[in-house]
């Protein structure tokens, strides 16, 4: 068994790979750029070195700069994690070269299954199942809509040496297919080094299905089951489980041997994953084979109890499989949810910033099930813009499907992140999705279920009186706490009243709040009562409430007469007052926001890559205005309306920060 392995990565990966090393003994050596000099692997590994600029094209994907190190420290083997060079088979053959263990497959199957128009030939000689498409490269834009026009629409635009969703576009017309093929080569050459394109048909109703497979130096190989995911938002997995609540056994079955039939074919050993899309009558085609770790990964070792890291590294070092296919069984039920840094709330758009709070959920068994969160971030740390935007990965197992979706809502509800835009209420929503939680999805979830984006969840009566009720008795301990603060008037008692007008979501209550040592009773105009009881105090961010025996768990902000309140994909203000002040306040006039009507202004930081318009020019609804590049992914703006271009006041090559200013209109 190696001594020292070098983790050629970052983040969230890199303390994963980290753990298992320990746990077997054995020593890390982190590297890390500028921009990560004080992140977390750099903080857990043995040994640490930096390899440059904080831009990924000038330090973690330079081959030469991690061969360095390893000569430095003397590491016997590099662990590539996924994404920059963990799919680079002339990263794996510079390290065979110089006699370091790669810990995934031989560079042969890397190029072969790494190069997704090769994979797809080597796939149907291995009698995998396909998508029809054009397997050759294509020169241009003209070519591309000839041949997509051949396949018919829709299709999928796709990079040679893709992943994570970079280089990916669904085309449904010639001028997508002309836009999206331009769009796909400028991200795969920036995320890859390598701009080629390929297209293929994209099927409809689709569901995203992986086969998870495992291979050792002795000829054995298998398959550790599948992993739905088929929650995506523009072809980048946000919600994934395993197992799938669409497979049979016998498809499952039939996914597996093909996967495995495939990994023999081409020579594979390690850990690798093989995806296929599946459609609503469970026939299913190979889409393409990842040479590496999977970002999901957790949740298939939460169902089988096998750790995929320490098998990579045992297979690595030449030791033969553990266990047998017969020996790999389905034990419960595993969620992912992926916490990325984009606001939900502005269509996703990347944000970026200081974590100014960050506290995950306790790790480890709970009453019923698992939670465990895999992350690469910290409290007070920085979430930067050159990296992909993933924070952690909130995993919760149970025993069944239904269980393990509650334990990850209230793992969901307890997660408290604070500084920046992130997608939390967003995977709050889709666990109370009544279509995620019947297990009806697709690959166009979010897309058919939030065709104008995430705008928050709007609370059921239900829960509003539970919010309501909630709400009121902690204003009432907070009141109560108010009373006693040094500096009230001599001979004066301060006395807090019993009745409230609690204002949510458009609705107002009149209550009367009954306190006791134990809690709070909180009764309704229309006569009903709730029982609350909570260790809450004021200034605390995490309210465990219990209402009417309910386990009941909110973020909770202050704001000028009432609270902030966070839960379950749902923002909410909540207005506690005296009667007479609700009285008062329905006469405010609402301050409205300005109009920015006339402006283009920057979604995300970013790096404005072109401008496609120039001053004086008339821009039509839907027009490529801009293009502003951030986190690995490129957005083009577009005009809203027909309009004049007034003046430009950015250029190619600016960075600009959230909602500057690019171009006004007249």
């Amino acid at each position: 068994m190696f001594k020292k392995i070098l983790i050629a990565n970052r983040g969230e990966i890199a303390c994963r790979v980290i753990k298992s090393a320990k746990k077997m003994g054995i020593k890390t050596v982190a590297v890390y750029s500028d921009a990560d000099r004080n992140a977390l692997h750099v903080r857990m590994a043995d040994e640490a070195v930096h390899i440059g600029p904080s831009p990924a094209n000038q330090s973690y994907i330079v081959i030469d700069k991690i061969l360095d190190a390893v000569r430095q420290t003397g590491a016997e083997a590099v662990h590539p994690g996924y994404g920059f060079l963990s799919e680079n088979m002339n990263f794996a053959a510079a390290l065979e070269r110089e006699g370091v263990v790669f810990i995934g497959p031989p560079s042969p199957a890397i190029e072969a299954m790494g190069d997704k128009i090769t994979s797809k030939k080597l796939a149907m000689a291995a009698g995998v199942s396909t998508v029809p498409g054009y397997m050759g490269l294509i020169a241009d834009g003209d070519e591309a809509i000839k041949i997509s026009g051949e396949i018919g629409y829709p299709v999928m635009i796709k990079a040679s040496a893709g992943g994570g969703g970079k280089g990916m576009r669904i085309a449904w017309s010639e001028s997508e297919v002309r836009e999206g093929f331009q769009s796909s080569k400028n991200e795969a050459a920036s995320s890859f080094g390598d701009d080629r394109i390929f297209i293929e048909k994209f099927v409809t109703q689709p569901r995203h299905i992986e086969i998870q497979v495992l291979a050792d130096q002795h000829g054995n190989t298998v398959y550790l089951h599948e992993r739905e995911c088929s929650i995506q938002r523009r072809n980048q997995k946000v919600i994934e489980e395993a197992p799938s609540p669409f497979l049979d056994e016998a498809t499952r079955k039939a996914m597996g041997e093909q996967a495995c039939a495939l990994a023999r074919a081409v020579g594979y050993t390690s850990a690798g994953t093989v995806e296929f899309i599946v459609d609503g009558n469970r026939n299913f085609y190979f889409l393409e084979m990842n040479t590496r770790l999977q970002v999901e990964h957790p949740v298939t070792e939460l169902i089988t109890g096998v750790d995929l890291v320490e098998q990579m590294i045992r297979v690595a070092a030449g030791e033969p499989l553990p266990f047998r296919q017969e020996d790999l069984k389905i034990n419960g039920w595993a969620m992912e949810s992926r916490l990325y840094a984009e606001d939900p709330y502005r269509n996703f758009l990347p944000s970026i910033g200081r974590l100014t709070r960050y506290r995950p959920p306790v790790e480890g068994k709970t009453a019923t099930g698992i939670v465990r969160n895999d992350t690469g971030v910290f409290e007070g740390g920085e979430i930067s813009m050159f990296y992909d935007p993933m924070i952690a990965k909130l995993c919760t197992w149970g025993p069944t499907r239904a269980a393990a979706i509650e334990e990850m809502r209230l793992a969901l509800d307890t997660f408290e992140v604070e500084g920046i835009g992130h997608n939390l209420p967003f995977c709050s929503a889709v666990m109370d999705h009544p279509r995620f939680t019947s297990g009806n999805i697709t690959t166009a979830f979010i897309a058919e279920e939030f065709p104008e984006g995430f705008q928050g969840v709007t609370l059921d009566t239900q829960m509003l009186r539970q919010v309501a009720a909630a709400c009121a008795a902690m204003n009432r301990v907070a009141e109560i706490r108010r009373t006693k603060i040094s500096g009230t008037m001599d001979n004066h008692q301060r006395r807090v009243g019993d009745p409230w007008v609690v204002s949510l979501q458009g609705t107002q209550y009149a209550v009367t709040v009954a306190a006791d040592k134990s809690g709070s009773t909180v009764t309704f105009d229309d006569g009903a009562s709730l029982r609350v009881a909570s260790d809450w105090t004021p200034g605390d961010s995490l309210a465990r409430l219990r209402v009417d025996g309910t386990p009941v768990v909110l973020k909770v902000g202050k704001i000028p007469m009432g609270f902030r309140i966070r839960l379950r994909g749902a923002d909410v203000k909540v207005l506690v007052q005296s009667p007479r002040q609700a009285e008062l306040y329905a006469l405010m006039p609402e301050k409205l926001p300005p109009d920015t009507s006339k402006y283009l202004l920057c979604p995300m930081p970013g790096l404005i890559v072109k401008i496609t318009v120039a001053e004086g020019d008339e821009v039509q609804e839907g027009q490529p205005l801009a293009t502003v590049e951030a986190m690995k992914m490129e957005n083009i703006l577009k005009a809203e309306r027909k309009g004049v271009v007034k003046k430009i006041t950015a250029s190619a090559g600016s960075s600009l920060k959230v909602d500057e200013v690019i171009m006004e209109f007249e």
